[in-house]
């Protein structure tokens, strides 16, 4: 096989989460909010495989007809902010004007937040919040918090996408991979255990969706505030 049609192959496993986003929407057009997650965290799974195989087979030298980034942050549009909002809404999770407002704060913030060219920071991490929506939305239907518990979430998560905050790619951050890695595994297998239950109020994947959330959400900003030590 050649390098050409390796590089190739990379982009057309990204492109796959166009088919699971529609999937996943298709699913939730039906209020069928299982599978929909389902489809999403195929689709999740997928993006955290795709970049990796890109960097391993230099996709933008052998491959570079083809913009791995634009369509990696096209799919992620669609599968990690509108078809979440989407779902949110129309579950009634934020009844009311309530989920008026998290759907447009969600996708207009997040439009804004994808174009920003200074989303990364030096260290391979987020600049701000960005925008992963399907996770938040994944833990409310899994734990089913008061409304207002909700929407504060959905405001500060928002907010965050525009402050700055650091936030960790899992896969990328040097610092802690050690434990980031193995707590994004650990949260993809959680969620798919909580949607492939139906969400059931007593399943522990509930517990382990709330630890692996935390962790992914605050470890970038306690690493700016605990100094890394210096190598010498």
């Amino acid at each position: 096989m050649t390098r050409e049609l390796k590089a190739l192959l990379v982009h057309l496993l990204t492109a796959t989460g166009a088919v699971f986003a529609m999937l996943a929407m298709l699913a939730a057009v039906d209020e069928k909010w299982s599978l929909m997650f389902l489809w999403l965290v195929v689709a999740f799974a997928v993006d955290g495989i795709d970049g990796p195989l890109a960097r391993k087979y230099h996709v933008k030298k052998y491959a570079p007809q083809f913009d791995g980034v634009l369509m990696d942050l096209i799919i992620d549009y669609l599968t990690y902010v509108f078809i979440p909002a989407f779902a949110l809404f129309e579950s009634n999770l934020l009844p009311g004007w309530t989920g008026w407002v998290a759907i447009i704060v969600i996708t207009f913030a997040s439009a804004v937040y994808f174009a920003d060219t200074r989303m990364k920071t030096l260290d391979n991490s987020f600049s701000g919040f960005p925008g992963c929506w399907n996770m938040l939305v994944l833990v409310l239907f899994a734990i089913e918090p008061n409304f207002w518990i909700s929407l504060s979430l959905v405001a500060a998560l928002a907010l965050a996408m525009f402050l700055p905050l650091k936030f960790i790619h899992p896969v990328r951050t040097d610092r802690w991979r050690i434990v980031s890695l193995p707590m994004a595994f650990a949260w993809t297998f959680f969620a798919g255990w909580a949607a492939w239950v139906d969400f059931h109020p007593e399943s522990w994947a509930h517990w382990g969706l709330v630890v692996t959330s935390v962790y992914l959400t605050l470890a970038g900003i306690a690493q700016q505030i605990i100094p890394e030590r210096r190598k010498d």
